[in-house]
């Protein structure tokens, strides 16, 4: 184990700083400073090796946490890489991005400050990158099996690389020009550089995975199509159909969805020419969603040299400490401060939208705002609370519903749940044999850890259905689990 009296000896939980606001609002370069190594050694020997681990529980891809937290308190960083990438294909996309449920889990974070999981996570693959240790791992034989990976987000590449490893052809498929999915032009580079990405791509296209990207699947090639070239498919295309708010004045000018505007603001920031791009420089901005999405816009707009940003949620504002209905070690709703949040604006709760107020001219001027109270599983508004919020750009962060159901979904025949989900068994085979499902498309919006244990998941039934059996791990990642977070 790891220091036995190290979460005595360090009682402190230390992380990276952060760069200063002044400085990093100027550019998108990732917001956090180098950690020393020592002290990251120092935070990864607080681990207790607890004999019931539950940092396991709350990590969907079984993580080896307390072995790699030892061997990174060791210094032994060869052992420890091999211990992360037995069960995570990606770390150094989780370790930016996951919200990491594995420390909210952690057993010292009862009493005291959690272990740095994630940073140590992290730390090890940029060790391990660093080295040169992150080698293409190329089949020891084919198949001539082929496998059609419709989506190139965390669960897509997830299943192909580990479909590729086991000797089958692999082709993935994505409509944008770049593979990534929302990691290329959904996360900001000030949460994700995308040099991150292209290395882990460019060893995924050493080891034999092919990328056909501009390519729409379900219009010019469609499902038939795609079943008699292919032995097997699967379908990671995300749940991309995003949620609107149908109150008065929703379709004035102005009134946009995040994912109309991140994208372009991505491409703007990696020095792509961008036509008619969306943008907040001088604006008022008003972002309606208190999640990732809306904390990505809001870092965005300070970039684009926003005049202003305020950000809403229907939801009243989360205590500091755990409430009574989020006992460790579930997930708990908290007050959370993203590095986004730290650069300005403000955070109004417990609000609701009733209307979107036009200029005159088709653009949006204002939001006429009301105060709500929950009751029940509902909200009833304030009486008297109404007022008005100007606004020039309204960024709608409010999640998604589920997958695109039109063109290949439907060209395909597969069956959807109650949630309008591609339904799947426990092989993560839709009703269509030979047609599978991995991440948001079967399980709904959902976090990267989920969408990476997903596509190991998926990977091992589609080997299992074209080999008889299959030699790939099995992920902790049962398709009836509850979402914690």
């Amino acid at each position: 184990m790891a220091d036995p009296r190290g979460f005595l000896k360090v009682r402190d939980r230390a992380l990276p700083k952060r760069r200063p606001v002044s400085v990093r609002i100027k550019d998108w370069k990732e917001v956090y400073e180098e950690q020393q190594l020592a002290e990251l050694q120092q935070q990864a020997g607080r681990c207790m090796d607890c004999g019931i681990p539950f940092c396991h529980n709350g990590c969907p891809l079984g993580n080896l946490i307390p072995e790699w937290n030892d061997l990174a308190w060791k210094g032994d960083w060869p052992d420890a890489i091999e211990r992360l990438h037995a069960t995570n294909n990606f770390p150094e996309f989780t370790g930016r991005l996951c919200p990491a449920p594995c420390e909210t889990a952690c057993v010292l974070g009862i009493s005291e400050p959690a272990v740095t999981i994630k940073q140590v996570e992290l730390t090890t693959i940029e060790q391990a990158f660093e080295a040169g240790a992150v080698e293409p791992q190329l089949p020891t034989r084919l198949t001539g099996k082929t496998v059609a990976v419709i989506g190139s987000g965390p669960s897509g590449l997830a299943a192909a690389q580990q479909l590729t490893r086991a000797g089958h052809t692999v082709a993935v498929y994505e409509r944008d020009d770049k593979p990534g999915g929302l990691m290329r032009y959904g996360i900001p580079e000030f949460k994700m550089e995308k040099a991150v990405l292209d290395r882990r791509l460019e060893q995924m296209m050493a080891e034999g995975t092919r990328f056909r990207c501009s390519t729409d699947v379900g219009g010019e090639l469609t499902g038939s199509a795609l079943r008699q070239r292919y032995d097997a498919v699967v379908l990671a295309i995300g749940a991309t159909v995003r949620r609107g708010l149908p109150a008065p004045g929703h379709e004035l000018n102005g009134v946009v969805q995040a994912m109309d505007f991140l994208p372009g603001a991505n491409r703007a920031a990696l020095g792509e020419q961008v036509e008619d791009q969306i943008t907040a420089k001088d604006k008022h901005v008003v972002v309606i969603g208190g999640g990732d999405t809306g904390a990505d816009c809001i870092g965005t707009s300070h970039r684009q040299g926003a005049a202003s940003v305020t950000s809403l949620e229907i939801m009243p504002k989360p205590g500091e400490e755990r409430a009574e209905a989020n006992p460790w070690p579930t997930y708990p709703m908290l007050y959370r401060v993203a590095s986004a949040h730290e650069e300005g604006g403000e955070r109004v709760y417990a609000i609701s939208t009733k209307e979107f107020l036009d200029d005159g001219n088709g653009n949006v001027k204002a939001l006429r705002l009301v105060e709500v109270e929950r009751k029940g599983s509902g909200f009833e508004e304030v009486e008297g609370s109404e007022r008005e919020l100007p606004a020039d750009l309204v960024l709608l962060a409010m999640g998604f519903l589920g997958p695109q159901s039109e063109g290949l979904i439907e060209q395909l025949g597969v069956e959807l749940d109650e949630r309008t989900n591609v339904r799947r068994d426990a092989d993560f085979m839709s009703s269509v044999p030979g047609v599978f499902v991995a991440g948001d498309a079967g399980r709904g919006q959902s976090l990267i850890v989920w969408a990476i244990a997903e596509g190991r998941a998926a990977a091992r039934g589609v080997d299992a259905f074209l080999s008889g059996a299959s030699d790939l791990p099995a992920p902790i990642a049962p398709t009836d689990r509850p979402l914690t977070v």
